[in-house]
């Protein structure tokens, strides 16, 4: 299916990588396609590819809202219909958010994703979204993009898990998109401490593994990641390595936008990349 645009924000994503990427795979005839760290499935959302997606990601509330918005999108639209923008409303429906998998869970997390502060998604020692309301009082749902979204999510497998979930699942020539979160930061800065929880250095090792194994299966893997000495060591495997830079978008309307440097990883060959 063409591209069409996601219907999710996500602190991180990928769609400055976007204009790089259409390039690189214009010649690249893949399999099936894997993006286990799905956020806002900027990637996946803009590829024209018509065989079986697998996507994952840990965060479960996300998932449901790509399970609702794929199975249930005219009931995810009208679940959102009465959810207002406004502050007071919005930490409403944040006290009213919980880990069921329902439609009415799928919406809210839309809703709150949408008008929060720069589309973070953060959650306190309780597990509970806090992420404060982010006066974006010109967002309304748009229908037309929820209904594209979902066209595009029909032939798909969507699970909540760790990384590794389908990993039995690649085969050759499939396609695995990678960007996890990254565990120190940009241009030789050190380690971020917000992170380490959520994706720890072991963690970029075990991914490390991971990546062996989808070579081992002959197939392609695309592994974006902190543009960090640390970084470099980890994922050294004689495949190529891209340095492409970006603008920071993260920050409040008075932060400062600073220019950084990612790497790319991928064994895809340089005529096809």
């Amino acid at each position: 299916m063409p591209s069409v645009d996601s219907f999710i924000r996500w602190a991180g994503g990928k769609t400055w990588f976007i204009f790089y990427l259409n390039h690189y795979l214009a010649r690249l005839n893949a399999e099936h396609y894997h993006e286990p760290f799905l956020g806002s499935g900027v990637v996946f959302f803009s590829l024209n590819h018509n065989k079986r997606s697998y996507l994952s990601d840990a965060n479960r509330q996300l998932i449901n809202a790509y399970i609702q918005v794929r199975d249930h999108p005219n009931d995810v639209i009208q679940s959102l219909l009465f959810l207002q923008n406004t502050e007071e409303n919005y930490y409403a429906v944040r006290n009213a958010m919980s880990e069921e998998n329902t439609i009415e869970n799928a919406a809210r997390f839309i809703f709150l994703n949408q008008t929060s502060y720069n589309g973070i998604f953060r959650v306190n020692k309780k597990g509970k979204y806090n992420v404060p309301y982010g006066f974006r009082s010109n967002w309304r749902y748009d229908t037309d993009r929820i209904m594209r979204a979902s066209a595009k999510l029909r032939n798909t497998r969507i699970a909540a898990g760790d990384f590794e979930i389908n990993k039995y699942r690649i085969k050759r020539h499939d396609l695995v998109f990678l960007d996890p979160p990254y565990t120190v930061s940009h241009n030789h800065n050190g380690f971020i401490a917000y992170n380490k929880n959520l994706f720890s250095l072991e963690d970029q090792y075990r991914l490390n593994r991971f990546i062996d194994y989808i070579k081992r299966k002959d197939a392609y893997y695309i592994l974006t990641n902190a543009a960090h000495e640390t970084i470099a060591e980890i994922f050294e495997k004689g495949d190529r390595r891209l340095e492409l830079s970006r603008q920071s978008l993260i920050g409040g309307k008075n932060a400062a936008r600073q220019q950084i440097t990612e790497y790319v990883f991928t064994n895809i060959p340089e005529g096809e990349l």
